[in-house]
């Protein structure tokens, strides 16, 4: 009987991660992946859509919990999780990332005696006060597998006291679902339809709380966004969370806002891109991956492989204009400053599922 396999997503990049291992999983003749989609996003553009483009069915199980604070989201995946875990009881459960529906279900998990990997784990920017890092920490205290991108967030976790039996180094599993869509990324084109070539543009990404609920600090982003439009048009995906809070921006020359883009097209986008600048986690892997510079907008990262062999840099806001005309006096942008990073390869759902098998002896 095939090994029944729970695969935790409940925002948007927790879809592109469950992509690659759902399909290494259900093309063993030992595993049967079922897919729990927490709902704490539930706007169609950042959940369905990526379901779709990433070749994964409807969700086996749908617990609806919608958003919240961070405590009534991860109590409500809690308390329906573990029902679900009660009357459907998997073999392992694996959780994704770092959002709430992450540590919520790992907890839930535990409480009920069931063996929790965790992908993506080890990543640490050293900053509790991002909610992202106590989920991490948390998380990775309680796994039984962790499944780390990078040699760093291997360091992380042995100083953390983990030990070595617990930890498996994958590689970065947002580079096999990239990989999976190259060749549809590359024919997207999507940049065309904003008017626009390649290289010609920038792209910009701002979703976290620290950059986007304080309205002192999203105006001096905001001007700083359009002071570097004088000199690169900025093509700008709205996260809801931010668009929620630019309403009154939407008229600004040399931003094209949006609404959130299917993967395949953002993609395409930020392949396309001159620099990207952006506060998001996984943005910074892709650009170093593709070679594009990217200044994050954050004074930590739990991704310092990106800074130290790719092409992210950490900047302040009132650094962004002046940074970007920088890069662009600069104009040779495929000479950015990166290296190969060790299994960024395109197969790390591969060693996932190899890792997991192992778990069972079989």
């Amino acid at each position: 009987m095939r090994k029944k396999i729970h695969l935790i997503a409940g925002a948007r990049p927790n879809f592109m991660k469950i992509a690659p291992l759902f399909h290494a999983l259900s093309g063993s003749d030992w595993a049967q992946p079922v897919i729990i989609h927490t709902g704490q996003h539930s706007d169609r553009l950042m959940s369905d859509v990526f379901l779709e483009e990433l070749g994964l069915p409807a969700p086996d199980f749908n617990l609806a919990v919608g958003s919240g604070s961070h405590a009534e989201t991860t109590a409500a995946v809690m308390v329906t999780y573990e029902k679900l875990c009660q009357t459907a009881t998997p073999d392992y459960v694996i959780v994704v990332g770092d959002v709430n529906s992450t540590i919520a279900a790992a907890l839930a998990a535990k409480k009920l005696l069931l063996s929790v990997a965790h992908l993506e784990a080890g990543l640490r920017s050293f900053d509790r006060t991002m909610p992202e890092e106590i989920n991490r920490v948390v998380t990775d205290s309680i796994s039984d597998l962790l499944w780390t991108p990078s040699e760093d967030a291997d360091d992380n976790l042995r100083q953390e006291g983990i030990v070595k039996e617990r930890i498996v180094r994958i590689g970065n599993i947002m580079i096999d679902a990239y990989e999976m869509l190259a060749p549809r990324i590359g024919a997207a084109r999507s940049f065309a339809k904003f008017g626009l070539g390649s290289r010609e543009y920038g792209v910009v990404t701002l979703h976290r709380p620290s950059n986007v609920d304080d309205p002192a600090k999203l105006a001096e982003l905001m001007a700083e966004l359009g002071a570097a439009s004088a000199h690169i048009p900025l093509v700008f995906p709205l996260h809801p969370r931010t668009s929620r809070r630019l309403a009154s921006e939407r008229g600004r020359p040399g931003i094209i806002f949006t609404d959130p883009l299917p993967y395949i097209e953002f993609m395409s986008l930020v392949q396309n891109a001159a620099l990207v600048i952006t506060d998001s986690g996984g943005v910074q892997e892709e650009t170093s991956y593709l070679g594009i510079p990217c200044l994050t907008v954050r004074t930590t990262t739990e991704r310092p492989v990106t800074l130290t062999r790719g092409t992210n840099r950490l900047i302040r806001p009132e650094l962004i204009s002046e940074t970007v005309v920088d890069i662009l006096t600069a104009r040779n942008i495929s000479s950015a400053k990166t290296q190969e990073i060790p299994l960024w390869d395109g197969h790390a759902a591969e060693r996932a599922a190899k890792s997991l098998r192992q778990q069972f002896a079989i």
